[in-house]
């Protein structure tokens, strides 16, 4: 293992190995880093690169590069503004999915542009309708009396033979006023939030109602909102940071 520097931060309790690129760690490096038990332990690594604009890359927990990643793409956000690498408060970040816009607003909370969501055709598995839902990277989500009640770890992994790249899967319950949500995340495993599945959740959940009003999901993790503005999904959460540390130095 390479010796290197890094920060470990969350949103929601969805948690990232941040290092300052430009760098590049191996599958099985990634893999090491993430390991809860002999690593640092988080649901995936994220480099960001000072540039213009600043530059992110993610990977999943088992080595597996993504397209993209919400709740991560707030991290860097939080990271690059305090690292004074921003213009500001608004600033842009160019993600393997193309240039997202950033906020970091006076409350602390970060909103990150993800895009317009990509609906496909429904589809049934085994007598249960998952809506598919693009935001950058595959989601299917689908409607439960209770997401507490559900085998997450045991659906989410049989699903994925019906996907050709694999999909992140939302489980959901919709109220008056909020959406709780459960996610199973492909190349992780159950996350306690997923910033691209709640801005999925979001999409499904604003067509269903029939109007674009802001849309809060309640997670494992804690409470995000979406609100679309123009089509494009704007996430809005917490980013913080847990510590700092360094891997391959004694």
């Amino acid at each position: 293992m390479r010796s290197f520097q890094f920060v470990k931060m969350q949103g929601l309790g969805n948690d990232f190995v941040l290092i300052e690129g430009p760098s590049q760690l191996s599958a099985e490096e990634i893999r090491t880093v993430c390991d809860r038990r002999f690593g640092v332990g988080a649901d995936g690594v994220l480099i960001v690169t000072k540039s213009d604009p600043i530059r992110m890359e993610y990977w999943n927990a088992d080595g597996s590069e993504a397209e993209m990643c919400g709740n991560g793409l707030r991290c860097v956000a939080r990271y690059a503004f305090d690292k004074g690498w921003s213009n500001g408060r608004n600033f842009t970040v160019q993600t393997p999915v193309g240039v997202k816009g950033v906020r970091v607003l006076e409350s602390g909370d970060i909103e990150v542009d993800l895009g317009r969501p990509q609906r496909g055709e429904p589809i049934t598995i085994d007598g249960v309708v998952y809506e598919q839902v693009s935001m950058g990277n595959p989601h299917v989500v689908t409607f439960v009396d209770d997401p507490e009640s559900v085998d997450v770890e045991g659906v989410g992994p049989n699903l994925q033979a019906n996907f050709p790249e694999g999909a992140n899967v939302e489980f959901i319950t919709v109220s008056e006023d909020s959406v709780r949500m459960r996610v199973w995340e492909r190349g992780i495993g159950e996350t306690l939030a997923c910033g691209t599945g709640i801005a999925a959740v979001a999409s499904v959940v604003r067509d269903a109602r029939g109007h674009d009003g802001p849309v809060h999901v309640v997670t494992r993790g804690g409470e995000a909102s979406v609100e679309f503005r123009d089509g494009v999904a704007w996430l809005r959460g917490p980013a913080e940071y847990s510590f700092r540390g360094s891997v391959g130095e004694r």
